[in-house]
């Protein structure tokens, strides 16, 4: 017992604990609040902004090996599904842990396009918006809609609802965001056609015209399903934070999944690549990069694209959409773009700096320059980065829904304001100190 133990002297009091290791390397925080100066003191606590060094669940589906560049679904190696697989395929394992069976695949599929199509009421609700609103913004207020259009959905401990709910949301993601993008474009919205495949229907209900019937391309169709099965889920991200965090309160899925997209809409989750691909029109030509580089390293501007969270090596997912990039580029023309990326991974995967701070490329630093050259705007590409994270999303929240040790979330906080004071009335307050002001402006 005492292997699996981390022994802890307080050298405030010099009372030793024994601390119980789970799992290998796993301590409760809970067990610090027995760490205590006096019967009256709350405990000790750990401190962890972001939670860069706490785990909040345990889960099955998403395993990261930051270090070594690794990344899987339910067991599976992320360059294995990319090549062999499809999103909804890939969809079907991280909501149900096991690949399907072609039995179980036609069903699946089946289930996922009879729910593509939205009431006409949600339509009506899309075009209230203003003609030139965000992509991301229509669609986070849609998907928390929907939550008033199916109320059998707050029954989330039936495992039936769950999945209906689970299908509903997955097949109906790519109409609302199609919507969203013809809306912005003063365009007719398109319907969904299912006899295309997910990712070919998402094309057709996107860029189709006067034509009768939508054929995409068979490269691009392709190169969506590999896009978004490498966004299909990413383990304790920021959003899927939010998926569980607001799901621990019990609402239904769609509120859950509303705040995830809200949490995903920032620029340092699914704006990322936004903010990698200005960052390459800045820099403008290959000759420029240099000079990029030196204010990087000065600590004057970020390398965008570069480096993240968990990946202490080159994100798997990029080395996949590099390859992928020039297979796309035959059908769209190549994006001028990609020669300054190219350019500035070699400089910097050279550059100590860059090495000893390990900055490599990550995921957003090539999907955005595969998403441009596709023909979407840039405002989009959050919204294309939601339609997969949907499964990813759904299988979190249930497992957190299943998880008897999950409550609803409440972290501790330190408190560092101001110390007990006492009401005066307004006519004999002080004025403001400098401090008050500076509290002031802060809010």
């Amino acid at each position: 017992m005492a292997n699996n133990t981390l022994s802890v002297t307080d050298n405030r009091t010099g009372k030793k604990y024994e601390l119980p290791i789970e799992e290998g390397d796993v301590i409760r925080a809970a067990d610090l609040r027995q760490i205590k100066v006096g019967k009256d003191d709350f405990g000790l606590m750990s401190y962890d902004p972001a939670f860069t060094n706490t785990a909040s669940c345990r889960s099955r589906i998403t395993y990261i090996d930051g270090d070594k560049g690794i990344l899987r679904y339910r067991g599976y190696p992320i360059e294995e599904l990319a090549e062999k697989s499809n999103y909804l395929e890939v969809a079907y394992l991280i909501v149900k842990g096991e690949l399907p069976d072609r039995e179980h695949y036609e069903r699946w599929e089946n289930n996922i396009k009879i729910h593509t199509m939205v009431h006409e009421n949600i339509k009506k609700f899309m075009e209230g918006y203003r003609y030139d609103a965000h992509p991301m913004g229509m669609l986070l207020g849609t998907v928390g809609a929907l939550s008033t259009f199916y109320p059998d959905a707050n029954d989330i401990h039936d495992l039936e609802s769950r999945r209906l709910q689970t299908r509903r949301l997955i097949g109906k993601m790519p109409t609302l965001a199609a919507f969203a993008y013809r809306h912005t474009k003063g365009l007719p919205y398109v319907y969904p056609d299912n006899d295309l495949s997910y990712t070919g229907n998402l094309l057709s209900m996107l860029f189709k015209m006067t034509e009768l019937k939508y054929k995409p391309d068979p490269v691009l169709e392709r190169a969506l399903d590999v896009l978004f099965i490498l966004h299909a889920d990413h383990e304790q991200n920021c959003s899927a934070n939010a998926m569980r965090a607001v799901g621990s309160s019990q609402p239904d899925p769609y509120a859950c999944a509303a705040a995830a997209v809200a949490a995903l809409y920032g620029p340092l989750h699914g704006g990322a690549n936004e903010a990698a691909i200005r960052m390459l029109m800045e820099i403008g030509s290959v000759s420029n990069i240099p000079a990029m580089i030196r204010k990087v390293k000065e600590g004057e501007r970020r390398l965008m694209g570069f480096g993240h969270r968990v990946y202490k090596n080159y994100d798997p997912r990029a080395k996949i959409l590099k390859e992928m990039a020039a297979q796309v580029f035959e059908v769209t023309g190549r994006n001028p773009l990609i020669d300054i990326a190219i350019e500035l991974e070699r400089i910097a995967l050279q550059d100590e700096y860059f090495i000893s701070h390990k900055l490599y490329p990550n995921v957003d630093f090539y999907s955005g320059i595969i998403y441009q050259a596709m023909g979407f705007p840039m405002t989009m590409f959050p919204v294309l980065f939601a339609i997969p994270r949907t499964s990813g999303w759904m299988a979190q929240w249930a497992e957190m829904v299943r998880d008897s040790e999950q409550k609803i979330a409440r972290p501790r906080q330190i408190y560092v304001g101001e110390p007990i004071r006492h009401y005066s009335e307004l006519a004999s307050r002080p004025k403001p100190t400098q401090r008050e002001d500076a509290v002031s402006e802060a809010i």
